[in-house]
Parts: structure tokens; sequence; C-alpha cells
């Protein structure tokens, strides 16, 4: 979910942000925020109870600060992160307005969607009077792979995240800020996410065979088209004995590899979603694409490539984009955003 500030007090902005870490660390061990049941006849509950007794779920909260929080509202200008400035417009936007933007974020994720669903609940409840709600996205499956479990896929029926960011290197490289940021970034990173609405209906009409050209990989094993199994290093120069490449040049694994941008890497942490039926009668849902990355220009470099060339484009769109900056995780006994206000 994504917030607009609607109170221009810096103090209000330093509470909301201890109240919610304060709030996230109860939460993330599976203990409501308040009395369920206040002893007061009278009294409104500080806790919506929907997770009461279900356990952490291994719950995670994760806060985004949009470039607005660093406007002239509160005196934080000379905080912000030297690469958080709104997105360009890049090809493929179908951008609308109630999908887009916020000055804060709050990304929840659990094993159950019962306990994610409670903690936005909850704390965009806390925010009221700082806060309004601007935009949000339930999504459902995993983002990626833990031990013993499988690549996860997509709506589109395709493995999902095969050649995503593992090693400690590459989070040092592509994902984690470093020394050139402003220092309460540093350990953090800049998060992007999309909302992408998926034209499911005309994908499933499509044969496989052009799908996997599409996607560049096997649907049922999700190899790459040069190989034969999934995590075989993809040959994108490989012909087959007719001479044709086998894996096309505008496929998307092929326009998204870092072998084919200069090394560039992000971390993909995306969910599908859906939100029922379209306006016009389709099944309406999607990908929310959400990825980190040490400096947005990764995103920008990649989509620009994607958004212009990737035959994907035919079944896909852009809908929703929002850009957060997100700070490490506080010590014990300190709030995330705390370096702002010293």
């Amino acid at each position: 979910m994504t917030f607009d500030l609607v109170s221009a007090t810096a103090t209000d902005l330093q509470v909301l942000l201890a109240r919610w870490s304060a709030a996230i660390a109860q939460l993330m061990q599976g203990k409501p925020i308040g009395a369920v049941a206040p002893t007061q006849p009278n009294a409104v509950a500080p806790d919506t109870g929907e997770a009461y007794n279900l356990g952490p779920s291994s719950l995670t909260v994760t806060l985004g600060l949009g470039p607005g929080v660093f406007d002239h509202r509160f005196g934080l200008a000379d905080k912000k992160p030297k690469l958080l400035e709104p997105l360009p417009a890049l090809p493929s936007d179908q951008l609308q307005k109630g999908y887009t933007g916020g000055d804060l974020s709050l990304q929840a994720c659990a094993d159950d969607p019962q306990v994610a669903y409670h903690a936005i609940r909850n704390l965009a409840r806390m925010g009221r009077g700082t806060v309004g709600t601007r935009w949000t996205v339930m999504g459902f499956g995993r983002a990626s792979a833990g031990k013993g479990q499988s690549t996860p896929r997509n709506l589109l029926g395709f493995k999902d995240g095969t050649r995503n960011i593992k090693e400690q290197s590459d989070f040092t490289d592509h994902v984690w800020v470093g020394d050139g940021d402003v220092a309460w970034m540093r350990g953090g990173s800049y998060q992007v996410a999309r909302k992408i609405q998926m034209n499911i209906e005309i994908w499933d009409a499509d044969r496989v065979s052009d799908q996997q050209q599409v996607i560049g990989r096997t649907k049922n094993v999700g190899a790459p088209l040069s190989g034969n199994a999934e995590f075989d290093t993809p040959n994108f120069t490989a012909k087959d004995a007719a001479g044709d490449i086998k894996i096309p040049v505008t496929s998307h694994i092929a326009l998204a590899a870092h072998e084919n941008n200069n090394g560039v890497k992000i971390l993909r942490r995306s969910y599908n979603y859906t939100d029922g039926i379209s306006q016009f009668g389709q099944l309406d849902a999607g990908l929310l694409f959400i990825a980190y990355m040490d400096t947005p220009q990764s995103f920008i470099q990649l989509q620009e490539k994607l958004g212009s060339s990737d035959l994907l484009n035919e079944y896909i769109g852009h809908i929703g984009s929002g850009i957060f900056a997100i700070p490490p995780a506080p010590a014990q006994g300190h709030y995330l955003g705390e370096a702002l206000f010293g």
C-alpha cells in the first residue's frame, strides 16, 4: 500500500515512523498492536483482531520513502537520496493515476495472507491524520524459491525468477546502497514497484510454441531454449539446424539478461495478483513487480530495452508505478528512518 502525507509537519512524520516501527516489531512476533477486546465496553480496539492467534507467519514489513518526503514540506531536502527521482516515461507505460506514485509505501509479506493484510490494515489505521491511502495491491504466491522449493510461476504459467540474484557478492554489487549516497541510505536499497496487467485470455489462446519463443524458455521445465535444464546458462548465439537463433533476440530473457546489459542485475521480489473481472468481462490479473537495486538506473535501463522490443509487450501493460528509498533495518531501540531527523 502506498500513502500520501496529508500533514506538513516533520514531527508528525517522525512520530508516525516511530509508531509504525514499534507496531511492526510487535506484528512480526505475531502479537497484536494493542488490545483486541478492551476491558472498557465503549472503547475502540487498537488492534482489529483478524490475525489474533494466527502467529507471526514469517511476516516481514518493508517501509519505503518516496520522492515527496524530501520536498519543501519537512525540511529534509538535504537528506534526499541522490538517485531518488520519479521514474521517467518508459516504453509500454499505460500508467493509471490511481496506481501511481506515493510519499510512503508499506510492503507486508507473510506465509498467511490474512496476517499480511492485518499488518497493512492496522498500520494504515495508525497513520490516519498523517497519511491518506493512495493505492494498494494484494499479491499472492511466492516471490522466490527457498531451500527445497521450485522456482515459482507467474500467471503466464512460466517459471519466474530462475536467474534472480542469490550470491552475497551480487547483493553487495547490485542491491545494497554503498558509501556514494547519503549516509542514512547505506545498507538500504531503492525499490521500484510496478503493477503489470496481463492480457491473460489472449495469452491463453496462443500456442505454447509461440509462448516459449516470447519468453525464451520451455514452459514445463523452464529451460532456456538453448538448453535442457532450468538452470542451464542461456546461450544467446546458439542456432538450430536451420541456422535460426534458438533464443529470439527479442525474447524476454534475451533482453533482460545481464550478459546483454553490461552486467546490470536487479533483485526481483514479485507476486501475482488478481482484481476479478475487467470492464471488458475478461480476467483482470497480472504481476505486482517489485525490484530492489542500488541505483534506479538499473531498472530504467532494462525497462527501456524491454518496453521497446520485448515480444511479451503484446500481452502486458504497465498500469501502476512507484519508486521508493528503502532505509536499512534499525538497530534495536531505534526506528525506521530515525537518521532523517538527527
